[in-house]
């Protein structure tokens, strides 16, 4: 691999980082909140899933409830 000068690394970074579309503030909120909610969804998705299997162990066990 060729060695490459530190200035010439920078100018061939900063001109890739020039290519990049970076989002706006509202896509950033948007797709933030869109994580929030799903992992709301997903805790109570698997909580649910959790006390059913649970019970139903307990049931299965005879250990009441």
């Amino acid at each position: 691999m060729a060695k490459v000068n530190p200035a010439e690394f920078a100018r061939d970074v900063r001109r890739e980082v020039a290519k990049v579309t970076w989002p706006t503030r509202k896509e950033t909120g948007v797709t933030t909140a869109m994580v929030f909610v799903m992992v709301v969804v997903a805790s109570l998705f698997f909580l649910v899933v959790d006390q059913v299997l649970a019970f139903a162990v307990r049931m299965i066990l005879g250990l009441g409830a």
